[in-house]
């Protein structure tokens, strides 16, 4: 077999292939067992029937037929290996030529991982917020958890600003009672602003048994986005009072004796999750200071499916789950499908860069990930995903997705690697040090802007350099 590689553009390349019609002896005899055991002849027994037969009955191109489309891909495969490419995604093939007896030749188009430069990253420089903890940000949390333990008492009044209504809703939609627009019971408090806006003016000043119209916009169900006139009606209505702020209250809420305890471990856990925000905000920093560094170009087909994944994970699932189509969407986001469609290519090729990035670093800094590093790794993700660790490995082995999760956790641990040679200050001029944060190398996908679709670009590239498959993978979306 003679093989040539003709590079089209960074990320495209066409295989002109000619192979002699001596090695397809192993398909033609396969193609002649396959159609043996498919038909029948008289006078024959079946997978009995001569070559000969065969040809005059069915026709020797139905057999070439056969054995080249059982030929092709190992063809392919080690034109690639001859080659020393790295695919993405399946093939365009053109036979070219066909010579019974003679010869085969195709072509194969094919996106291809492009050949990545990491230039010197050690002089990455960003600033993050610095990790500091207002006594204002304690009593917020402290006076959260008094909320928490507050007592409500039913009063014969009229309602006010902080009390607790029982309320009945009804919204119509151009004068019709929406189906999935009617609810009883809802226990509300006046000015949290956790229910539809207008009622909190709607519903104060009104007695048990009040009623009262107000205009809303809906935020979710079947009629999403738009105005609905909405009935109110006050079944109860129940004053709020919260513990007084003291020891007591302290024993009452936590494991602490005192106020001041209760106060201080409020203030540690503000400060472990502001560290951790901080190194998050630094990851990414970082990882948007890399990219500026490198020139990535980005296969145009791998970049249209990754956007067509995104967006259609979002359309059918999580806004599916919500009762919203996208029109109704990009109206409550006040966006224009034109500007969301922009927004959403820009995420998934900054998704593609970052991963084609961080695996050339993988490769450079010749990283490894152990069997520990992976297994807390499926711990974690089986976490987030509400499974069982069990669950999840069993999932993840019969997805054929282990493969992805190397690919994860090499490319948080190639990140990592970049944020440990930044320098990273915080607003205030103090230089951070990361080195505890042991979830940092985890955020990964975070920083690649992969909320919207944690595993597209990773595993729909990934998957093809290792099995030269093009199948997409599963992804989490963008919202």
């Amino acid at each position: 077999m003679k093989s040539a590689v003709e590079t089209l553009n960074p990320t495209r390349v066409r295989l002109t292939v000619e192979v002699p019609f001596e090695e397809l002896k192993d398909s033609l005899d396969a193609a002649y067992k396959k159609i043996n055991q498919q038909v029948t002849v008289p006078g024959f027994r079946k997978g009995k029937i001569p070559a000969r037969v065969i040809d005059q009955r069915f026709g020797r191109g139905a057999v070439l037929e056969e054995a080249v489309n059982d030929a092709l891909p190992k063809l392919y495969q080690s034109a690639v290996e001859e080659g020393e490419l790295n695919p993405l995604g399946q093939p365009e093939v053109d036979i070219t030529d066909l010579k019974d007896n003679e010869l085969l030749a195709f072509t194969a188009e094919v996106d291809i991982r492009p050949e990545i430069e990491i230039p010197d990253y050690s002089g990455i420089e960003v600033e993050v917020e610095a990790a500091e903890v207002s006594d204002e940000e304690v009593d917020k949390s402290v006076e959260q958890l008094r909320e928490r333990f507050a007592s409500t008492t039913v009063v014969e009044r009229a309602a006010a600003e902080g009390d607790v209504v029982k309320v009945d809703l009804q919204a119509k939609v151009d004068g019709e009672v929406l189906e999935d627009g009617v609810a009883e019971g809802i226990d509300y408090t006046i000015g949290s602003g956790e229910l539809l806006e207008g009622i909190d003016d709607a519903v104060t000043g009104l007695e048990a048994g009040g009623t009262a119209t107000f205009t809303s916009e809906l935020k979710g169900g079947s009629a999403a986005g738009k105005e609905a006139e909405v009935s109110v009606k006050v079944e109860t209505v129940s004053s709020r009072e919260l513990p007084a702020l003291d020891d007591d209250f302290a024993q009452l809420a936590s494991e602490f004796d005192t106020l001041e305890e209760l106060r201080e471990d409020s203030r540690k856990r503000l400060g472990q999750q502001k560290k951790y925000e901080q190194a998050t905000e630094a990851q990414e920093k970082v990882l948007d200071a890399l990219l500026e560094l490198v020139e990535v170009p980005v296969p145009d087909k791998l970049l249209a499916e990754e956007v067509g994944t995104r967006k259609d994970n979002l359309v059918n699932n999580q806004l599916g789950q919500m009762g919203l189509d996208l029109a109704t969407y990009l109206q409550m986001q006040d966006k224009s499908e034109e500007d969301f469609d922009a927004e959403l290519k820009e995420q998934a090729e900054k998704g593609i860069r970052t991963q084609f990035v961080l695996d050339e670093l993988v490769s450079t800094e010749k990283l490894n990930v152990s069997q520990e590093e992976l297994t807390e790794h499926l711990m974690r993700r089986a976490q987030s995903s509400g499974m069982s660790p069990d669950q999840f490995a069993q999932a993840v082995v019969e997805g054929g997705q282990v493969p992805m999760l190397v690919g994860e956790v090499a490319r948080g641990k190639a990140l990592a690697t970049v944020v440990e040679k930044a320098t990273v200050k915080d607003t205030n001029g103090e230089t951070v040090d990361l080195d505890d944060e042991d979830e940092t190398a985890e955020t990964v996908e975070a920083g690649a802007d992969a909320e919207a679709g944690e595993q597209a670009a990773a595993a729909d590239a990934g998957e093809t350099e290792e099995q030269g498959s093009g199948e997409d993978q599963e992804k989490k979306s963008e919202g």
